[in-house]
Parts: C-alpha cells; sequence; structure tokens
C-alpha cells in the first residue's frame, strides 16, 4: 500500500490562500489506512477549513482516488458541488492527486505528502520493503529486499561494517544480508547470489513508464 501523511495544516491553508470555496476528496484505500485521507479525516479537515474561514462546498471518499475513470465519474456524481468550489483540497496519494488534476479544471491541491510503499506489519504500523526499481531479484534473496532494506542498496552481501549481524547503520537493526543469508540456509540453500550483480539500471524507475495488462 502506498503510507502517506497529512502536510500540516499551515501548508495546506497557504496552498488555498487565494480561494474561499473548497471541496474535499479523500480515498478509501490507503490513505483510509494510514489514517490520512479517509471519512474522519475529510470531517476534522472540514471542520478545520471553516474555522479557518473556508467555505466547504462539499466532500467525497473515492473508493479508489489513483483510478483515474472512478475520479472522473465520482467528481461528475458531485457537480454542482464541485462547480461551487475555486479548489480541490486532494487527501490522497500523489497519484490520487493527479487524478483528480487531470478530471477537473480546478485548482487542485495535495493535502498529504506521499511516503513510501510499505507493508503493514500491525495496525498503524508500516515498513518500506520495496522500492519499485523494476528489477526484482527477491527470487535470489529469499524475499527479502536489499535494494531497499539495507540502509546502503548493497548487492553482493554484507559491508565490512556488519558486526555480529548487526547493521552500522542502525545498531537496533539485523543486518539484512545475514538475514537472507540464514532464510537461505534454512531453505538449504548456502549462497544467496549465483553470481556478482551489476550496478543497478536506475534509469528504470527514473522513466515514466506505463503498463497495458492483455485481457
Amino acid at each position: 500500500m502506498i503510507v502517506s501523511k497529512q502536510k500540516p495544516f499551515t501548508e495546506i491553508l497557504a496552498a488555498l490562500e487565494p480561494v474561499s470555496r473548497v471541496f474535499l476528496i479523500g480515498c478509501a484505500k490507503c490513505a483510509t489506512v494510514c489514517k490520512a485521507g479517509g471519512e474522519e479525516q475529510i470531517w476534522q479537515m472540514q471542520e478545520d477549513l471553516i474555522a479557518a474561514g473556508k467555505d466547504v462546498t462539499g466532500s467525497v471518499v473515492i473508493d479508489e482516488a489513483c483510478h483515474m475513470l472512478r475520479v472522473q465519474r465520482d467528481l461528475r456524481a458531485k457537480g454542482e458541488m464541485v462547480k461551487g468550489a475555486e479548489a480541490l483540497l486532494v487527501l490522497a496519494c500523489g497519484a490520487g492527486v493527479q487524478s483528480v488534476s487531470a478530471g477537473s479544471d480546478r485548482l487542485t491541491v495535495a493535502g498529504l505528502d506521499t511516503l513510501f510503499l510499505g507493508n503493514i506489519r500491525r495496525f498503524g504500523q508500516f515498513e518500506q520493503r520495496c522500492s519499485l526499481c523494476g528489477q526484482c531479484l527477491l527470487n535470489e534473496t529469499a524475499g527479502i529486499c536489499p535494494v531497499t532494506v539495507c540502509p546502503k542498496g548493497l548487492l553482493n552481501g554484507p559491508c565490512g561494517g556488519m558486526d555480529e549481524g548487526r547493521c552500522e547503520v542502525n545498531g537496533d537493526a539485523e543486518c539484512v544480508w545475514y538475514q537472507i543469508y540464514l532464510r537461505l540456509r534454512e531453505r538449504g540453500k548456502e549462497a544467496p547470489l549465483t553470481a556478482i550483480k551489476p550496478p543497478r539500471d536506475f534509469a528504470r524507475n527514473l522513466r515514466p513508464g506505463s503498463l497495458k495488462l492483455d485481457k
């Protein structure tokens, strides 16, 4: 899931400074789980904006704010409320903000900061486990991503600073390569990688891209 957090209210107000009428948009998926853009946060934001002198024309929590067609459909359903607003304040990830901006001619304001793609350890606790690099090597590293979890992003085993299985960058954490080695050994494999891995092609996750799935 995409982990995000709400921007400071002063920053949101500064972005809305030129306008007085605002329509609020939340996301029922990731932003709701993060407690950053669900029903509860939309209602709280409405109260805060009214207290700050803004007029809230309405709100909607879209099932998936990153779904461009769904965003357009839900905004059309709130037609008069959207038309009455000078700006759309979006409590969703960056993808959701861009879906809204592409489907409306109104000023679109991001109310959240998008942090990372995260795993849910337990309710309200998230961990970054994937960097969306487009060059997944989890089959070779026992399902643990060293590119993301290792502070140095090392591809070929632990650095010289590893001490008794602990990370030199974060002494409270186990070295990710130590974890990989132990997990592979438990599964009957001694060598994590069969060959030296070359440097990553970082252009893969820097280039704008799209994917069309076959039917």
